[in-house]
């Protein structure tokens, strides 16, 4: 179960949402808590957390993602998973990212260093004490990143059924394209009671760990606030889901029906 936590701000960090200024979507301090199931168990928790900060003179937002996984999976398979981010707080670029997890006992502890203006990728392996640069591409984004630009770039109030939206990551060493995929509009229940998303399904390569092409579904707040609520993905082995279950510092008024 090591991708759970992976799966989660991957997906996360590929959401898209209503383009108004640019600080329209989300604010400092703002905090979401993620509770994941596999089949019937309550297996890890997952939070992104907002600080404004200063990165080598400039002001920044350093958002903080954790995982970790429940008493009960950790005795199996231990989950202590970390990113972050720090992206510029008037273009939303990321400077900096940081990967540091351990996932029962598969250790990756990694540093990238972006240079926008020259599209070039300093990736520093703490764990093998290497140094590399690499060639990215214009805008690139890291997997974090990509959900705080997008929230304030994408106009999802004249998407149609079937549009679809695409942004390049940088991941470990390489520049991912990733397409999404709108579906329309539906209400939902939640843990705050039945709230209208919008919904997404993310293309991504079937592999030995999800099922097709197709299997993830993606439910985002239908408001200012543009937060993901429930995420699902068919695996190859059972089914994965990811629902909100706490938040706090939201910019705008989260309200359900």
């Amino acid at each position: 179960m090591k991708f759970i936590i992976t799966f989660l701000l991957t997906i996360s960090s590929l959401i898209p949402a209503i383009a108004q200024d640019l600080d329209s979507c989300f604010q400092e301090n703002e905090s979401l808590e993620f509770k994941i199931k596999y089949l019937s168990f309550n297996t890890s928790t997952a939070t992104l957390n907002i600080k404004k900060e200063t990165l080598n003179n400039k002001p920044v937002y350093h958002i903080i993602g954790e995982g970790k996984s429940s008493s009960f999976l950790s005795f199996f398979f231990k989950i202590r998973d970390r990113y972050e981010t720090y992206i510029d707080t008037e273009t939303f670029q990321p400077y900096k990212f940081v990967r540091n997890i351990n996932e029962g006992g598969y250790i990756k502890d990694i540093v990238i260093d972006f240079d926008q203006k020259n599209n070039k990728a300093t990736v520093n392996n703490n764990k093998h004490k290497t140094v590399n640069i690499f060639d990215t591409k214009d805008n690139i984004h890291d997997m974090v990143s990509s959900f705080y630009y997008l929230r304030n770039h994408i106009d999802t109030s004249n998407l149609k059924e079937g549009d679809e939206t695409l942004i390049t990551m940088f991941f470990d060493n390489k520049n991912y394209p990733f397409k999404l995929k709108f579906l329309g509009r539906e209400t939902i229940r939640t843990n705050f009671g039945k709230k209208t998303c919008l919904l997404f399904r993310p293309i991504v390569v079937a592999d030995r760990v999800f099922k097709e092409q197709e299997s993830l579904t993606v439910w985002i707040s239908d408001d200012m606030n543009k937060i993901p609520v429930k995420i699902s993905a068919e695996l190859a082995v059972g089914a994965l889901t990811a629902n909100l279950h706490k938040y706090s510092g939201l910019k705008h008024l989260f309200t359900t029906n």
